[in-house]
């Protein structure tokens, strides 16, 4: 008479002992936990402390310091002339990167195209203005309405046809937005051919397949594909812009922040605290800009961030229980003859 199989028996296995083979009951024993212990870092907290420190001894000093002129720092901080040469300085890198954005869009798309003298023409302008200073480009259009007094068209060694004075570049605030326009443009091209780059070339086959435009594979397919690329070093390049405009000098305009506080300092000879007060305000309009840049590059960043790990699938308590998911019925398993292939039921991993 065979003996019955019952739900736990004990099977001999040479060489290892003998093993108990678990029924169903034995599977739904809780997992042990697994405690975590953090490493401890004793020489980054000494640093910290030690920074904080310095920081701490540094501003008491300061504050005790009568080289700083902390009551002019006060009275010049509202000044109106202060707050007005800052609007000036605002309105500068507002005009420049708006130039700049569309002339580097322009270059950006010259040199993707296959026409190679508009390819050459772009790749001149971009090395000839990032080689050059900036300090260096703005002395220059300083001087362009000495060298070129009025404009003229017609045949050279004639009579000219029409004579056009030059009233554009005697304007030293509308010269500093074409200079620092000019300049930053050849940055902006970079970045902007970079981001286009970046996008697969599938998405415009794909888009092409669609019966969609070149227009509207760029509107609706790269351009926001390529956002995500384009916008982190465009604020980048706006704040570097703003702290450009104090360069305008070299044109010479001295409407703007620095221009001002350093004229206001050469009567008061209270060149620290000015400089104090334009470094404040410089402060407060790059914090601003900071803050928009976090939220533009969120809202183009969507769709694209990490998985959230603390959701979980249905399948994982028990997955983590060790214990494998329970079939369909009528399907087959994974790895069974007619099973679909990839790592779940849906075929395709």
């Amino acid at each position: 008479m065979s003996r019955p199989e019952t739900d736990g028996m004990t099977a001999a296995d040479p060489g290892r002992g003998s093993r108990t083979v678990s029924g169903p009951a034995a599977d739904d024993s809780p997992a042990e936990a697994i405690v975590a212990i953090p490493l401890r870092h004793p020489w980054r907290i000494l640093i910290a402390v030690l920074l904080v420190l310095g920081l701490a001894v540094f501003v008491l000093d300061a504050a005790q310091r009568p080289d700083y002129g902390w009551a002019d720092v006060g009275k010049y901080i509202f000044d109106r002339r202060i707050s007005q040469a800052a609007w000036v300085t605002l309105s500068l890198t507002v005009y420049a990167m708006i130039g700049a954005i569309v002339i580097g869009l322009l270059l950006a798309i010259m040199r993707l195209s296959p026409n190679p003298v508009l390819k050459n023409i772009a790749w001149l302008y971009i090395w000839i203005f990032r080689g050059t200073p900036v300090y260096v480009q703005l002395v220059f259009w300083g001087l362009v309405s000495l060298i070129y007094p009025v404009f003229t068209v017609g045949i050279p060694f004639m009579d000219p046809w029409v004579t056009i004075p030059n009233a554009i570049f005697t304007n030293l605030y509308i010269t500093a937005v074409i200079g620092l326009g000019l300049n930053e443009a050849a940055y902006m091209s970079e970045i902007v051919r970079a981001g286009l780059l970046s996008v697969d070339r599938g998405q415009e086959e794909a888009a092409t397949a669609l019966a969609l435009s070149w227009g509207q594979t760029m509107r609706f397919v790269v351009v926001p594909q390529a956002m995500k690329i384009i916008i982190p070093p465009t604020g980048n390049e706006v704040i570097s812009m703003l702290k450009t405009t104090s360069l305008v000098a070299a044109i010479p305009l001295s409407i703007d922040l620095y221009g001002v506080s350093r004229g206001i300092s050469a009567v008061t000879f209270t060149p620290v605290p000015l400089l104090i007060v334009a470094s404040l305000w410089y402060l407060l309009f790059t914090s601003v800009l900071m803050v928009g840049q976090h939220f533009i590059e969120k809202r183009f960043s969507r769709g694209t961030g990490r998985a959230d790990t603390g959701r979980q699938s249905p399948t994982s308590g028990t997955a983590q229980a060790g214990t494998a998911p329970a079939a369909i019925p009528g399907t087959p398993l994974p790895g069974a003859p007619g099973a679909p292939l990839g790592n779940d039921f849906g075929g395709k991993g």
